[in-house]
């Protein structure tokens, strides 16, 4: 039997205020390493991106909103001219239908592909659901073995987003509404970022969450030469629309840099062609943080790594090759 709505409330409230968030400011001081742990403790899903673009803006406070909702800082004048960008956006969900009874049900916002079995992290696991009022914490429910054990019908079949059902402790569609929860209301695993080992951080996307984290440090101590824009990009795993717009607005570019992450051995930052290089660029480039346990709650990046970027970073910036 659920709890009455009113006790509902009072132990949401509790866990909102558990839930990590970007609460103080970041000073001149804060480490690359520190900043990349908060970062890590944000959601933005693609589509969803403008409260990350909020604190992006924070960060660099000389920064602009463009017209696709990225946050785009210009340093420095003349030439060469040269973008340096990094994607805010994360594969997530979103709020695909509200029940009588109060549980959510979940779609996949569209997007890059990722692994068959992607959507088995979700299940049985804490949850946030970004509601007009802000975070709410549910959980994700798991079908009962012992109630569904020898009955016919019974499915063996992995667990999908489409047989998701999400506990925010409501017991109506009113409960939802009060909540702020409406259909569309993105959601991600609960963040809890967690640093381990000699230098390792473990994250939901924390390689592009590091990466950026990495990108705003150097930004902020970095020597330019010429002309140089950074982009914190919206929808690059939809149709690089941040990316685009930004190319396309503050250009004709020598060159393009987007950072980001994927799969690798920790320790070598890899360099590769844009396999869909942005128009009005001379040159497309990416550089690759390499990450474990990619695409998993547990993804993992190496905080010396991230500062070996920040510095090949602040390298570029002055005009190293």
């Amino acid at each position: 039997m659920l709890k009455p709505f009113s006790s509902v409330m009072r132990g949401a409230l509790g866990l909102i205020s558990a839930l990590p968030f970007f609460a103080h400011p970041v000073s001149a001081q804060t480490s690359v390493a520190d900043l990349a742990a908060r970062l890590s403790a944000m959601s933005a899903v693609t589509g969803s991106e403008q409260r990350m673009v909020d604190t992006m803006l924070t960060l660099l406070p000389s920064a602009k909103r463009d017209r696709a909702g990225n946050a785009v800082l210009t340093l420095g004048s003349g030439e060469p001219r040269r973008l340096i960008a990094c994607p805010l956006d994360e594969p997530g969900y979103a709020v695909g239908g509200l029940r009588d009874d109060g549980y959510l049900t979940l779609r996949r916002m569209p997007g890059r592909n990722l692994p068959p079995l992607f959507d088995q992290q979700l299940e049985g696991q804490r949850v946030a659901v970004f509601g007009r009022s802000g975070a709410v914490p549910g959980v994700v429910a798991v079908r009962s073995t012992h109630l569904t054990r020898g009955r016919s019908g019974g499915s063996d079949d992995p667990f999908t987003v489409d047989g998701a059902y999400v506990d925010v402790g409501a017991s109506s569609r009113a409960d939802l509404a009060r909540l702020g929860i409406t259909v569309l209301s993105p959601v991600t695993l609960a963040k809890r970022p967690h640093r381990y080992g000699h230098d390792l951080l473990a994250a939901p996307v924390a390689g592009r969450r590091s990466a950026c984290a990495a990108l705003l440090v150097a930004a902020r101590n970095g020597q330019v030469k010429g002309t140089v824009v950074i982009a914190l990009v919206v929808e690059q795993n939809l149709s690089r629309r941040g990316l685009q717009t930004a190319a396309r607005a503050a250009g004709p570019f020598d060159q393009v840099v987007l950072l980001t992450s994927r799969a690798g051995q920790l320790g070598t930052i890899a360099t590769e062609a844009d396999t869909d290089p942005v128009a009005n660029v001379g040159e497309s480039v990416r550089w690759l943080l390499p990450v474990r346990f990619a695409d998993s709650p547990v993804e993992t990046v190496s905080l010396g790594d991230v500062e070996k970027l920040q510095q090949r970073v602040e390298q570029w910036m002055g005009g190293a090759e």
